[in-house]
């Protein structure tokens, strides 16, 4: 089993698997590559800005409602419980001097892990210091941003207000915003709702310089900069034909999102909150730097320069992507409540969620066109009993690895609070021990 954050060259008739790290300042393309139950992890990072020049406010889940929404919901989701911790002392011991051992080889200020097993939490723990040059440590319940590991929860989200019949599949963009009708690209008006959240609908991968310029200016409300945001994606012309490739896009997501948004009258982080976060009981879930400012509360992120170094990223302006892209990666939480996440998602296969039902949960786990699914990517894979579903994301700060074993009901987690090609490969190398170890033979 082999693990690697290199660059290579993609041979032929290799299936390939397009996965972003999110952020739109430094797009990222995961290359799957099977080899019989081995598999490594290619990340190709293209060159990145200076982000000292970026600028951005603190993200605030500001509730916000369209013209013609009329009250809240009244009855919320039902509560489900997480997977229960049944680590022993031996565990913890394992995979703290295993996490140690990769955070000190690959130079990170702190990593940390989670593995699942029959839906019960069997190893966790956290190393390393929350910012580089301070003594305080890290703690198993930190918080990690979690980049566009975001992405499936805005996929799990728009099935729910699917099945609530809030939006379907099929609403297109030309129905969702029937007001820019003599605004909207004629290519853009059919792409439907699962064309985006499945990265088909021609929307590029990299904004218009000048829309992302004005994304980092911060003006109004995180849901008027969505809306001002995707009006100016949507009057251009789509990269690509809608329907017929897979590229993946931020701005996909965060067209995606404002859809879900005006079919609800509720703000993308309101409905996360009370459609995902505290059914689920992730009381740890946020939105942005996971850090408060001024304080070391939580761990930071952090950048390497070629000559600088390690560098820790203060929590406030520059410490993550504009909220005009949220849907697509701005959640951040521990790595406990992204066990329960992921533990929701394989027990709602087997028909055992109370907030979806199992034909919805196939189908947000089912191909739409090359690997990527809505919001995850799928792979067989012999260590996972038949197909995987993975995603990563950094918002160049951070970084988050999944790995999940529906048939096992298995899951791996790993973070690094640093978003660099040594939290790549540290991050892939400690999945990759951990599956071997724990559910992988």
């Amino acid at each position: 089993m082999q693990f690697s954050g290199r660059k290579v060259v993609v041979e032929a008739g290799v299936r390939r698997a397009f996965i972003a790290l999110h952020c739109a300042r430094i797009l990222s393309w995961i290359d799957v590559k099977p080899k019989d139950d081995q598999f490594r992890v290619v990340t190709h990072r293209p060159n990145s800005r200076d982000m000292s020049s970026l600028l951005i406010i603190p993200v605030a889940a500001t509730l916000f409602a369209f013209a013609g929404h009329t009250g809240e919901k009244s009855v919320g989701p039902p509560r489900i419980t997480g997977p229960p911790i049944t680590q022993t002392k031996k565990d913890e011991m394992r995979v703290t001097e295993m996490l140690e051992t990769i955070r000190a080889k690959h130079k990170l200020p702190a990593m940390a892990a989670v593995v699942v097993v029959d839906g019960k939490v069997v190893a966790t723990n956290a190393v390393g210091v929350r910012r580089h040059g301070d003594p305080t440590k890290v703690a198993p319940g930190d918080k990690f941003h979690i980049g566009s590991v975001t992405k499936s929860m805005t996929a799990t989200l728009a099935a729910m207000l699917v099945e609530h019949k809030e939006i379907s599949w099929t609403t297109t963009i030309g129905e969702s915003f029937p007001e820019w009708a003599n605004q909207v690209h004629p290519d853009y008006r059919g792409v439907t709702l699962e064309q985006l959240l499945a990265n088909r609908g021609g929307v590029p991968g990299k904004p218009p310089p000048e829309l992302w310029a004005k994304a980092w200016q911060a003006a109004g409300t995180p849901a008027e900069q969505r809306l001002a945001f995707i009006k100016g994606i949507l009057e251009r012309e789509p990269e690509a034909k809608p329907g017929t490739k897979t590229s993946y896009s931020n701005q996909g997501y965060a067209i995606a999102g404002v859809m879900l948004e005006k079919a609800s009258g509720r703000t993308w982080e309101e409905l996360m909150r009370s459609m995902l976060f505290d059914p689920l009981g992730m009381t740890s879930a946020g939105f942005g730097a996971p850090a408060s400012v001024g304080q070391v509360d939580q761990p930071w992120g952090h950048t390497k320069g070629m000559l600088s170094g390690i560098k820790p990223v203060p929590p406030g302006p520059g410490a993550d992507n504009p909220l005009a892209i949220s849907p697509a990666g701005a959640v951040h939480c521990s790595l406990g409540d992204l066990a329960k996440y992921a533990a929701f998602h394989m027990a709602g296969e087997r028909g055992l969620s109370k907030l979806l039902k199992a034909e919805t949960f196939r189908k947000l786990h089912a191909p739409v066109g090359d690997d990527y699914v809505l919001g995850w990517v799928v792979l067989e894979r012999k260590w996972a009993g038949g197909r995987a579903l993975m995603h990563n994301g950094s918002n160049t700060m951070f970084y988050v690895v999944v790995w999940m074993a529906p048939a096992k009901n298995c899951a791996v987690i790993v973070a690094a609070n640093i978003g660099v090609d040594e939290a790549f490969a540290g991050c892939d190398e400690a999945a990759g021990k951990l599956i071997k170890e724990y559910f992988g033979q």
